[in-house]
């Protein structure tokens, strides 16, 4: 096929058309152009208003964090509708801020805003003076009653944003589970203490950012490519704890400190089959919604975990129950009780100076007496006695999610002579937590298996997946055998020994009195006239619903736990098995 023939006319005419179609081309390109800029305004003003009025707040930094919401905690509350109640929630308050460019009159909008925020005169102007600043935070908390005095004025370049703070329904009774939500060096907020502690980085959620271009004096160029990258809400904490049960034991720990005139005290209460934590008090204790109006920091501390002390004869039945585990002595074992032991210049008598003659191991534990527990570990010897005190978990965290859990300290153990194993067979020169004491009686309670203390049920993310706390098994510690033959031993303390004061009615409570002496701080030896009254035990015993410990800190009107702290488990312990519903098993 032959080519196509062009003539001269045809080229003449193709060159004359050229610059009118270049014209064309450059009209597209100007009217596409026109379209983008026409988009991009609608985008801008329309699309993108809120992001730009949120950019506005600070247009100082490159990356605006934008905050998520921080997670609510909840109870058990068996008698809502959702079976749960919040007990540390956000509520919004307002930030007051100012927009400095569009004041012309900024001494007398600040004399005007002063006023009603109740700042300085001179900040405020200073603030409001900074003509080329739109952004300056005035007050934080502002309540809206304060905000709507301030819109009243009507003042130019004032403005508001609601602002979420932290807030604790149950105020007190929940202080040193719950923690507080503090500032950290930035600014932001951070949880200290408990569980707003333990769980921050869960509970705040991850912050977003806000990225865009500046140009040379620092200004956001709005018009600017940008990058936003959401925030993500922080996570729900579900609790162990029953509100019920934690009010009934804050509120009968608070009136039997303030009836034995003491310093202090602490409540833990246990499930012992799975180691849920039912309730945690302290004393003394704090609103975490005033959190900076107390005297000594000191009161952030919970007592049932950071606390440690000299237990006295609450640790008499860890002690019998090694040795009848290892198989060194029964319920029915006799020894001679001569009324004191000597161990080398050191001489130990019993609490009440008297020599009972010969007594079995059950009226060792009726009886509290020291030379028997003293038999008992010498029947067991020091290297087996502190292999099985290791193995009760004493002298180490139990791995609780709260803040400040402390270990205790057995370390006396370690040292050579039987002076420490002797001592420390009573609850003498080694500490415990009370959190440690309630976790090794409950696996005397739970046929000798220790299980992991827990206060989180749950955790939920924003999306509603759930992350389950299953209870955790440590070890068998003793046999059941061993555990079953102890808590028989221990119905007779209730029933004819220290503890008869602890006993409900309709029910076989098991149970151990402890009074101790109070190691001086930084010195040796002990306070004169100054004691601890503890109670450790559970009920029923031949099916355990809870074991618990009650402590009563240097009560200045009774000298034994029999009359301060077995009362008082008493008391919740009626509580308890009428709350769970529990039937008595013998008669009243």
């Amino acid at each position: 096929m032959s080519a196509p023939i062009v003539t001269r006319r045809q080229v003449r005419k193709s060159r004359a058309d050229a610059p009118y179609s270049r014209l064309r081309f450059f009209r597209v390109v100007i009217l596409l152009a026109f379209v983008a800029l026409v988009a991009r305004l609608f985008v801008l003003q329309v699309l993108s208003h809120d992001f730009y009025v949120t950019l506005a707040f600070n247009q100082h930094n490159i990356f605006a964090e934008l905050y998520p919401e921080r997670g609510t905690i909840y109870l058990q509350d068996p008698h809502s509708a959702t079976n749960l109640f919040p007990a540390a929630i956000n509520k919004n308050l307002n930030l007051v801020y100012a927009v400095p460019q569009d004041i012309d009159d900024p001494v007398g909008v600040a004399e005007q805003v002063a006023k009603i925020l109740e700042l300085d005169v001179a900040e405020v102007e200073r603030k409001l003076s900074l003509a080329d600043d739109p952004y300056e935070p005035l007050k934080r908390r502002v309540p809206d009653e304060i905000c709507d005095q301030l819109r009243a004025l009507d003042l130019p370049g004032i403005g508001y944003i609601a602002e979420p703070y932290r807030f604790y329904p149950e105020a007190n009774y929940l202080s040193h589970v719950i923690g507080f939500v503090g500032v950290n060096e930035t600014g932001g907020q951070i949880g200290q203490y408990g569980i707003e502690g333990y769980w921050n980085q869960d509970l705040a959620g991850e912050p977003g950012s806000l990225e865009a271009e500046r140009d040379p004096l620092g200004r956001w160029i709005g018009a600017a490519n940008r990058s936003l990258i959401p925030a993500k809400d922080g996570a729900a904490v579900v609790l162990t704890i029953d509100r019920a049960i934690q009010y009934v034991a804050c509120e009968k720990l608070k009136q039997a400190v303030i009836s034995h005139r003491a310093t202090g005290g602490a409540v833990v209460i246990m499930n012992p089959s799975t180691g849920a934590i039912l309730a945690m008090c302290g004393l003394p204790d704090f609103d975490p919604n005033n959190f900076s109006r107390v005297d000594d920091i000191a009161a952030f501390n919970n007592p049932a975990i950071f606390t440690a002390y000299e237990p006295g004869s609450i640790f008499k039945p860890i002690t019998m129950a090694a040795a009848i585990d290892a198989g060194k002595v029964e319920p029915n074992t006799l020894y001679e009780d001569t009324g004191e032991v000597v161990i080398g210049p050191y001489v130990i008598r019993n609490s009440d100076g008297l020599a009972h003659g010969w007594q079995s191991m059950t009226q060792v534990l009726e009886k509290s007496l020291n030379t028997g527990t003293i038999f008992t570990v010498t029947e067991l010897g020091p290297d087996l006695f502190r292999k099985y005190v290791q193995e009760f978990n004493f002298g180490q965290r139990t791995g609780i999610e709260l803040d400040t859990e402390s270990t205790g300290n057995t370390s006396s153990l370690e040292k050579n002579g039987d002076i420490w194993s002797a001592t420390a067979s009573y609850g003498q020169g080694i500490t415990v937590t009370p959190l440690q004491m309630v976790t090794a009686f409950s696996a005397i309670a739970n046929g000798g298996k220790l299980m992991k203390p827990y206060v989180v049920e749950r955790v939920v993310d924003p999306t509603g997946h759930e992350t389950i706390n299953e209870p955790e098994v440590i070890r068998q510690v003793i046999s059941k055998r061993a555990a079953t033959l102890l808590g028989g031993m221990l119905v007779r303390v209730v029933e004819s020994g220290h503890g008869k004061r602890a006993g409900v009615p309709g029910y076989w409570t098991a149970g151990k009195t402890g009074t101790a002496q109070i190691a001086k701080q930084y010195q040796t030896g002990y306070e004169e006239d100054a004691f601890i009254g503890s109670f450790i035990g559970f009920a029923p015993v031949d099916d355990p619903a809870f074991v618990m410990l009650v402590k009563i800190d240097r009560p200045q009107d009774v000298l034994w736990a029999e009359s301060s702290a077995a009362p008082l488990f008493g008391e919740i312990s009626d509580f308890l098995l009428n709350y769970m519903e529990i039937p008595p098993n013998r008669a009243k």
